[in-house]
């Protein structure tokens, strides 16, 4: 049977901040990696006005996801139009049922997905939808929930006002740190000079702590939502 993964986030960068070394790592371990991105990413920027240039910018993105797609070499990546940092706005159900439609499509054994303490409401939605798509009824082919880090969301949420991040599980991405920076490159608009949290050197130093943790070189953290063994 085929290994199939599957990385749900709401943002076009979100994936490869998350996860990107993960993904490469099993994409090369033979795994088929589907992601699905939910907002548009750019309507909720302070010239949102000009929709031409919006709709420039949307188009950009969605190519910078395919780039970092083939980076990572990943099976496939789906980008949806719902509103950027908006998405509280949605009912959650319609937001569940394209989560549910595209499980139906690829049937994935493993999901990631943002944590349920970023700042941005926007992951904490999908995070939300993510949970309710994955309800574990019989027969449902998803066995392992995992939630990552986003830099600059999910480290900014103080403790004392949301759930922390407190990892316990983690992946050597020793071998594929650099394609995860790699992919990071297509997303050179997102990005922000150090020491910002979103920053090439940044991630990296987050990658280092990490493996440093676990006696590794670089690894990508997450915390276990549920898996079940069959």
């Amino acid at each position: 049977m085929t290994n199939v993964v599957a990385v749900i986030a709401a943002h076009a960068d979100d994936e490869v901040l998350g996860c990107g070394g993960t993904m490469a790592r099993l994409a090369d371990e033979g795994y088929d990696v589907h992601v699905l991105l939910m907002a548009d990413g750019e309507s909720s920027r302070a010239d949102a006005a000009d929709s031409a240039m919006i709709r420039d910018r949307v188009s950009s993105r969605q190519a910078a996801a395919e780039q970092a797609r083939d980076a990572l070499r990943c099976t496939s990546v789906q980008t949806l139009d719902l509103p950027d940092n908006r998405m509280d706005g949605l009912e959650l159900l319609d937001v569940v049922r394209h989560i549910e439609t595209f499980l139906a499509r690829f049937r994935p054994q493993t999901v990631f997905t943002h944590h349920a303490g970023d700042v941005n409401i926007d992951h904490r939605i999908v995070h939300d939808a993510v949970i309710a798509a994955c309800r574990p009824q019989p027969g449902f082919v998803v066995t392992d929930l995992l939630f990552f880090e986003i830099p600059s969301s999910t480290e900014w949420r103080p403790p004392s006002s949301g759930e922390p991040f407190n990892p316990n599980w983690f992946v050597d991405i020793s071998a594929t740190l650099e394609r995860k920076l790699e992919a990071l490159r297509s997303y050179e608009p997102e990005m922000r000079p150090f020491p910002h949290a979103r920053s090439l050197r940044a991630v990296e130093a987050l990658a280092s702590w990490r493996g440093a943790t676990v006696g590794a070189t670089a690894a990508e953290a997450f915390v276990l939502g549920r898996r079940i063994v069959r």
